[in-house]
């Protein structure tokens, strides 16, 4: 039956049914109606019908760095409402502190490195990567200006920008040489993985040198002066890591070296491992005694040339010694990527050594950039700059003094906002938050005590002297991509109820509590299969035990089964075998 016979029959059927016509007509101009009415409704929003989810614009998120912050961000992100950009030179995260392992082959190199694209490749979250280093920030337009890695084949000019919605920055940071002449041309970095390889092939190299038979006794006495510039944690773990290496490996295949070798720490300060307690600090230096490390303290080095290395010891009168060497290994800290420092003076940030973001890892100034590891630091807030507003809130029934009871209702939100205060309750030894403000009233009942702001402000003049920065360790950073990561996990829940504590500074409070670091012990491996562990609770452990300790903790930490297995693996081949010394 063709269309035309179909149309004829209809007409009749609707010539002998009148109503049957009303009632299409009707439910057809319903139908278009309702059509109508939906799509003009979807744009209202009122009552709209929820598009599909492939058509949900995503929000962009653009992550630079692939190091502790960066990955640590990436592997707790799980909201698949974002669409997720990676930009970093390396498409790895290495685990950093096994690199001075790395350095004397007691690990391998690709044991400590994951892909990131492995990391992310079983995620909810839409995650892209790219090869290619940052080299321009433009907060005004959200912009990002990248280019391709300079190491990488590619001739690094076909620049490109990448749009955002949010921008993580965490690059990290580079050596800092404190503009000292001839460090960069002349001197070794641990910072990357090519560092700790470049390392290693060095100090096989200088051992192969000193095997000429062509070498005068002093030229090889230079050739194997290995020289730490660095008391830190990361220049003593390498010299106990070289120090084994040599007396265990090394002496074995050069028997006519080993009277030659000299291991040399140069350290500014007045002692190694400052940031340690005293008791590590002294068995450190006596064992390096023992062992024969040199470590010449309150030496500062004022220039490195191709064969000598030059320090001003303090005290001496500014006399300036200079010291033959054959390698030296530049640990003194870091210091801030030039694109980091651009960006800096962009934002007004031009007299600081890292970004400032605030408690919740914002970068100040900039609502939708985070920073967050080595390159930012936070801008903790002073209770003595909102006292007037914290006094206000503490004090509910606007009387102008304020009791202990009242107090109290407030302090956890105020512990929560300032952290200096609860630290200064611990290190001062009070019980509650009454001794602080005795200390403003005297001898006083804890139930009479009432004080005005000017006693309040007395009572609070030195809880903000305990404020200090964050170390740049793995383990701060770690956390601040976990938080950053909950936060991302949880921005539109937290959008409709808001939690967290008291603003003071304005009305009601923040989304979300502030990033708060939990500090979970550190250690330094001493060499010898010895190490020292400074753990919470003022717990101090220095030997074979705490060693044992260090390799259950770190073989934990690693990003992967994959990761695991190879370390444990290279432990294991370094007991049995002993440590590679073939130069590749």
């Amino acid at each position: 039956m063709n269309g035309l016979s179909l149309f004829k029959r209809a007409s009749r059927a609707f010539d002998d049914y009148p109503s049957l016509a009303k009632l299409v007509v009707i439910c057809t101009v319903s139908g278009g109606g309702y059509v109508a009415y939906a799509d003009a409704n979807s744009s209202n929003g009122a009552h709209a019908v929820a598009p599909p989810v492939s058509e949900i614009r995503k929000k962009k998120v653009v992550v630079i760095g692939t190091g502790w912050a960066g990955t640590s961000f990436l592997k707790k992100l799980n909201n698949p409402s974002y669409d997720v950009q990676v930009i970093s030179p390396r498409n790895y995260f290495a685990f950093t502190p096994l690199l001075p392992s790395v350095t004397c082959g007691t690990v391998e190199a690709r044991s400590i490195v994951e892909p990131i694209r492995s990391i992310v490749r079983k995620k909810s979250v839409s995650v892209s990567y790219c090869e290619a280093e940052c080299f321009k920030i433009d907060a005004e337009n959200k912009k990002v200006y990248c280019r391709p890695n300079p190491d990488s084949s590619m001739n690094g000019k076909e620049e490109f920008a990448v749009d955002y919605d949010y921008l993580v920055i965490a690059m990290g940071a580079r050596p800092n040489t404190f503009n000292t002449p001839g460090v960069v041309e002349h001197c070794n970095f641990l910072k990357e993985v090519e560092d700790a390889q470049r390392i290693r092939r060095s100090v096989i190299d200088s051992f192969e040198r000193a095997s000429l038979p062509t070498l005068s006794d002093e030229e090889r006495k230079r050739i194997l002066h290995f020289v730490v510039v660095g008391g830190g944690p990361t220049g003593v773990e390498f010299a106990a890591e070289l120090h084994d290496f040599v007396n265990d490996d090394l002496v074995k295949l050069y028997p006519a070296a080993k009277d030659f070798v000299q291991i040399t720490i140069l350290e500014a300060a007045d002692h190694i491992l400052n940031m340690f307690d005293k008791r590590i600090t002294d068995f450190a230096e006596k064992k390096f005694h023992r062992d024969g490390i040199d470590v010449k303290l309150g030496s500062m080095v004022v220039k490195v040339s191709d064969k000598e290395i030059s320090t001003k010891v303090r005290g001496n009168g500014g006399e300036i010694t200079a010291i033959p060497y054959g390698m030296v290994v530049w640990s003194t800290g870091i210091g801030t990527h030039p694109v980091i420092r651009s960006f800096m003076q962009q934002i007004g940030q031009t007299n600081r050594r890292a970004l400032a973001t605030d408690e919740w890892l914002r970068v100040e100034g900039c609502n939708s950039i985070y920073a967050l590891g080595d390159c930012a630091t936070i801008n903790q807030r002073k209770v003595m700059e909102d006292i007037a507003a914290i006094f206000k809130k503490a004090d509910k029934d606007n009387s102008g003094t304020l009791t202990v009871k009242e107090f109290q209702e407030v302090i956890d939100d105020i512990c929560e906002r300032y952290p200096q205060v609860e630290l200064y309750l611990k290190n001062k030894k009070m019980r509650d938050i009454a001794d602080l403000l005795k200390m403003a009233k005297g001898d006083v009942a804890k139930e009479a005590i009432e004080l005005n702001i000017e006693e309040f402000k007395k009572a609070l003049s030195e809880v903000d002297s305990q404020m200090k920065n964050l170390p740049a360790t793995a383990q701060v950073a770690a956390q601040q991509g976990t938080y950053l990561a909950n936060c991302f996990n949880r921005m539109e829940e937290a959008e409709k109820n808001p939690e967290g504590p008291i603003r003071f500074r304005g009305e009601g409070r923040h989304r979300f509590r502030p990033f708060r670091y939990k500090h979970l012990g550190q250690f330094a491996p001493l060499g010898g299969e010895q190490t020292a562990a400074q753990l919470p609770g003022d717990w101090v452990s220095i030997g074979h035990s705490s060693q044992w300790l260090w390799y259950s903790v770190y073989a934990s930490k690693l990003v992967s089964w994959r990761t695991r297995a190879l370390v444990i693996t290279d432990w294991t081949r370094r007991f049995v075998f002993g440590r590679d010394s073939s130069r590749i």
